[in-house]
């Protein structure tokens, strides 16, 4: 059929296929997308160590433990959800549910080809995460102890804690840079700078 030929009616000696309604064819924008049905708790809890539990019992399947992790969401109150199209269900975490277990350092190319360093993670999940403006990396220190909690964002809203040998070696790589009115000690990927803690006043000496 020719572009602009129009279908004809069969006693019109047409091919007797009525024509095509596209507008059938276009999403009613008018209609909401239905939420997730809310199931309450899963009782699914994530400790401190970047373990999964199940109703008091560990998940040792990783695939399945992965699987999870997909879906895994955060609300802006600071609960976390498990979240399909289908269903939602809140479950615990005590500190952050995933663990940052290694890190690599390399060099990268700028914009005017300069080299700078890069900083990059992989969780307990084999998730691979580089720190940059979209996955920064934090230091919660504890106001009495000023022990450090580092952390490094995998998703919005999703962190992963760094495992004590992997915080070693990010102070490492550690430098000293004034920001305003402090020194401060910390660490740069992607032409980012990244603070740990502030410098001692003797440290100046």
């Amino acid at each position: 059929m020719m572009l602009g030929q129009t279908n004809k009616a069969p006693h019109e000696g047409g091919t007797g296929h009525p024509p095509v309604r596209t507008d059938r064819l276009l999403p009613d924008r008018a209609t909401p997308r239905p939420r997730a049905q809310s199931c309450g708790d899963f009782d699914i809890r994530i400790t401190r160590d970047g373990r999964w539990h199940y109703k008091g019992s560990p998940i040792n399947r990783k695939e399945l433990v992965c699987l999870f992790a997909s879906v895994l969401r955060r609300e802006e109150d600071g609960s976390f959800w498990l979240e399909t199209p289908a269903e939602r269900g809140q479950i615990e975490v005590e500190d952050a549910p995933f663990l940052a277990v290694e890190m690599f350092w390399r060099q990268c190319p700028d914009a005017d080809g300069k080299p700078r360093q890069c900083l990059a993670f992989r969780t307990n999940l084999d998730e691979i995460v580089t720190a940059d403006d979209a996955h920064p990396i934090r230091v919660r220190l504890c106001p009495k102890t000023r022990q450090p909690s580092p952390y490094v964002t995998v998703r919005p809203g999703l962190e992963a804690r760094l495992t004590r040998p992997v915080f070693y070696e990010l102070v490492a790589l550690a430098e000293a840079e004034q920001i305003e009115d402090r020194k401060v000690l910390g660490v740069w990927s992607e032409g980012i700078f990244f603070p740990i803690d502030d410098l001692p006043p003797e440290a100046d000496a």
